[in-house]
């Protein structure tokens, strides 16, 4: 009887010091991978100063955890059209400098906190269009795009024949195919009046005008609107 309990009380001893023994646990939390989320974003076209935010999500273990690091990791971009801010108030935020293309974005930091000089990166991408530019992503020479702006004091919207346009409203500027002619129709709010179009050539209904879509460019419809 005596022996069992030596036996247990050895194997006891035994399983202790296995568990003292592990690499790292109860020491430094030691980061293991970086997320990036989204993995992906589009700007849809190519305008300079937008901007969008990545975020970080770092996976750690000793112990295991989950954590939002977008202020403690060094980001980065490997294109001069982008800037991507890192630091404590504008971690992971991207802007648009004024071009087109696809961007891997990164994200960086030690893998401990006890010194480690490992370097743990995450990564994900950002995109850049210029639907009328063929050399950039989702660009065509066979496409050019329409856009309208609503100005002046009133309130109104414009609508497209063939559709695209509704503005102000899902879009004040779409895609057509070159050469395709392109009917605007403003319609005043209440209180308001239509007075003028630039940019387009006027019918005889003076609230509408037509445009012909050029390859690969862009062209731009202002609707002035008044009110008393």
């Amino acid at each position: 009887m005596k022996r069992s309990y030596i036996g247990l009380a050895l194997g006891a001893l035994v399983a202790v010091g296995a568990v003292l023994s592990l690499p790292s646990c109860g020491h430094d939390q030691k980061l293991v991978s970086i997320a990036v989320s989204p993995s992906s974003y589009t700007f849809l076209e190519n305008v300079q100063g937008e901007t969008t935010n990545f975020t970080a999500y770092g996976t750690y273990i000793h112990p295991p955890a989950t954590k939002d690091i977008t202020t403690q990791v060094t980001w980065g971009v490997d294109v001069n059209w982008l800037t991507i801010a890192s630091g404590p108030t504008a971690g992971g935020t991207v802007t648009v400098q004024g071009t087109c293309g696809i961007s891997d974005v990164s994200a960086t930091a030690p893998e401990g906190t006890g010194g480690s000089s490992n370097i743990v990166v995450g990564y994900g991408s950002v995109t850049v269009n210029d639907p009328t530019n063929p050399i950039c992503p989702g660009g065509s020479a066979t496409n050019g795009e329409l856009v309208v702006t609503p100005t002046g004091t009133g309130v109104g919207t414009v609508s497209s024949e063939p559709g695209g346009i509704s503005c102000p409203g899902t879009a004040c500027g779409a895609q057509f195919p070159a050469g395709d002619l392109i009917t605007l129709t403003a319609s005043a709010g209440s209180g308001s009046t239509f007075s003028a179009w630039t940019g387009c050539t006027v019918a005889s209904n003076p609230n509408q005008c037509s445009v012909t879509i050029p390859g690969g460019g862009v062209v731009n419809v202002t609707a002035k609107f008044t009110s008393p």
